[in-house]
């Protein structure tokens, strides 16, 4: 198949802060001269922060690995994985039409792609929203048919599914990823013939979909904000965010031959930072136990103990942050960076603290998201 640059490309490309400094860390996994080993991560960093892979992208992280155009471009047009033309701003749809998909029904699901985005693989939605193709085997033969959504898989699907899950993500909503017929994973449909005790004690879900579920996000692209060590292989942290913020972004042809190493952390350095207020914190829940924080979307119960720990039970200490206090906690929840602003927490947690519901408090409760 021949894949060529879309001829309607942007100006310029620079990295935000926060992947400029992650993609100047990776560069410090190679030896000096190796830095074109690179080219991958950072390719697929700048899709992530874009949407889909430009040429000013493509010519920018070229400079940062002192590369030919050229190299960079083969590499680019090489791997489909790599979106060389615009996608959808909600979900970009792999439907997967290899063998097994194929003989039990990709084509129907084609079919709703065709019906409810474009009626051509690549074609934008005529809002913007959408973009599908199709694609070959993503290796989820037993849970046939498939299709690839953002990050996450969406299997045994059939093509009312396939639309239901459409309208969701149009509706702003994060369909539950996975098997989509009641199957916990890949067991026979007939049910387990073999390790018949495992019901007991599992999540709720398999353990890529808990980990959707527990995010509450499937489609979001990586900002910068998600691993706060950069260079863990260094045994260091590179800059952090806050140190970032202030940086102009690199220019889409400024040259580095040689990428500066991620700057050392003293290792009895505390992870925490000073950013911010600290907001009060308690050292235990009020009379009457803590509210369920889990109601508050993108807090599962790896964060909410994070949250207990620190010192944070109620909606209503969440509820009155200011800006320096969400600052502090967008920092020190170790983990978790920059969670509280993307997800606003504190408007969902004054609702909660009003007696009220959100949209994603009355689906955590009506689906039972975290019930093990």
């Amino acid at each position: 198949m021949l894949r060529r640059l879309h001829p309607e490309q942007p100006d310029t490309f620079a990295f935000t802060p926060a992947n400029q400094a992650w993609a100047e860390a990776q560069i410090t996994k190679y030896p000096e001269g190796r830095q074109a080993s690179a080219i991958i991560p950072l390719l697929w960093r700048a899709q992530e922060q874009e949407g889909w892979l430009t040429r000013p992208a493509i010519e920018a992280v070229a400079d940062m690995l002192d590369l030919a155009y050229i190299r960079a471009l083969e590499v680019a047009s090489f791997y489909f994985m790599f979106q060389l033309q615009p996608v959808g701003s909600v979900a970009h749809i792999q439907v997967c039409g290899t063998t097994s998909c194929m003989i039990c029904g990709a084509e129907d699901l084609v079919a709703v792609c065709k019906n409810k985005i474009a009626a051509t693989a690549h074609q934008l939605s005529s809002d913007g929203k959408f973009s599908w193709e199709e694609v070959e085997c993503l290796g989820s033969c037993a849970n046939a048919p498939m299709a690839q959504i953002g990050k996450d898989y969406y299997e045994d699907l059939t093509a009312a599914r396939m639309g239901e899950i459409i309208d969701e993500l149009a509706a702003g909503k994060v369909p539950t990823p996975g098997p989509q017929n009641g199957r916990y994973a890949s067991e026979p449909l007939s049910g387990l013939t073999s390790l018949k005790d495992f019901d007991s004690g599992h999540t709720k879900y398999n353990a890529s979909v808990q980990l959707a579920a527990d995010i509450g996000d499937t489609v979001k692209r990586i900002d910068g904000t998600e691993v706060p060590l950069l260079a863990p292989w260094g045994k260091a942290n590179a800059a952090s965010d806050t140190d970032n913020v202030n940086k102009k972004p690199a220019p889409a042809k400024a040259k580095s031959t040689k990428p500066k190493p991620a700057a050392a952390k003293p290792e009895a350095a505390s992870d925490s930072v000073s950013t911010g207020t600290e907001p009060a914190l308690l050292s235990k829940a009020r009379e009457g136990g803590a509210d369920d924080l889990k109601l508050i979307k993108g807090v599962g119960p790896k964060l909410e103990g994070v949250l207990n720990g620190i010192g944070v039970f109620h909606y209503d200490q969440i509820a009155a942050w200011n800006d320096d206090e969400i600052a502090w906690a967008d920092q020190n929840l170790v983990g978790f960076k920059g969670r509280v602003s993307r997800d606003n927490w504190v408007t969902q947690a004054q609702a909660l603290a009003r007696g009220e519901e959100t949209e994603f408090s009355q689906r955590a409760k009506k689906d039972d998201i975290y019930k093990e």
